[in-house]
């Protein structure tokens, strides 16, 4: 029997795993705007996964911020699609299966992400893996002309409002002093500049959402039952298999691209992808633990 034309002998509209996912992400969005506007606390720089080599990473991050979204919206899309393609995975699969699958391809979201962010891609995107060794070299060996240098290059990214201020304040303060002649002032001030703006540029990045395990459910859904029919604003039918492929080259389209102002983690959805498609294929190749 092909897999869509399987169908579940007692379906669930709203099946468990799923239904828990959902008031989990909608209470935590609910605490982010509260905690948020009533005590200060930033729910989502709490949660939120930062970078590894990040000084406010923590391990439990790699797990909760699949459960944080930006704003209702983020929320609203990436929940309807989990409960549209979801309910039918977890109703065929059961519960602990499923929630297997969404948290590795979380996982695999994350690390694909901070991969891409830490190496780059060769002749798209070069990471920030050259900044930081330029950064750790100068710290070790600092000289003013190169600091000068280094402002003057690509390697000084401003990569939030704080470092913007920093590098302000700093040429502010790199003026008055080399108004007073003072050269040793001037180099240990840039060497503490350095060491700020490597904290900063490795905290600054931030992902949250549940966006790479929906990929994941949506490959899933096109490997498992490819013929079905999705209507695509509710009007134009397309096929499962089609609809996964025509997402993911949008979506590896968007990412080679490299436009920041889209603030969309393109390559976290292409890893949720790619882990979801390895995943199946290995409970593929072994049935006897696939249902």
């Amino acid at each position: 029997m092909s897999y869509q034309e399987y169908r579940p002998s007692s379906f669930q509209i709203l099946p468990p795993v799923i239904k828990n996912l959902l008031i989990i992400n909608t209470l935590l969005l609910i605490a982010k705007f509260v905690l948020s506007s009533s005590f200060n606390i930033e729910l989502s720089e709490i949660l939120g996964l930062h970078f590894f080599f990040a000084s406010d990473f923590r391990p439990y991050q790699l797990i909760t911020y699949m459960f944080m979204h930006g704003d209702f919206f983020h929320l609203l899309s990436n929940m309807f699609a989990l409960w549209m393609f979801g309910s039918t995975l977890e109703n065929f699969w059961g519960g602990k299966r499923f929630l297997t699958f969404y948290l590795i391809t979380g996982l695999g979201a994350a690390l694909t992400h901070y991969l891409v962010f830490y190496f780059g891609i060769p002749h798209v995107y070069s990471g920030i893996r050259p900044t930081l060794d330029v950064v750790n070299s100068y710290i070790s060996n600092p000289d003013l002309k190169t600091f000068e240098t280094f402002f003057q290059s690509e390697h000084l990214k401003i990569v939030s409002n704080e470092m913007r201020n920093q590098v302000n304040d700093l040429v502010t303060h790199f003026n008055s002093m080399e108004a007073s002649g003072d050269k040793t002032g001037m180099l240990n001030a840039s060497v503490d500049f350095m060491r700020s703006y490597k904290e900063e540029l490795l905290n600054a990045p931030v992902v949250v959402g549940a966006s790479g395990s929906i990929f994941g459910v949506l490959l899933a859904f096109g490997m498992l039952f490819p013929n079905t029919l999705l209507y695509v604003y509710f009007a134009i039918p397309v096929k499962a298999k089609y609809f996964v492929i025509i997402y993911g080259a949008i979506e590896l389209f968007s990412g080679i691209q490299n436009n920041p102002a889209d603030n969309v983690a393109h390559f976290a959805h292409l890893g949720g992808m790619l882990f979801g498609f390895i995943l199946i294929k290995y409970w593929g190749r072994n049935r006897a633990n696939f249902y």
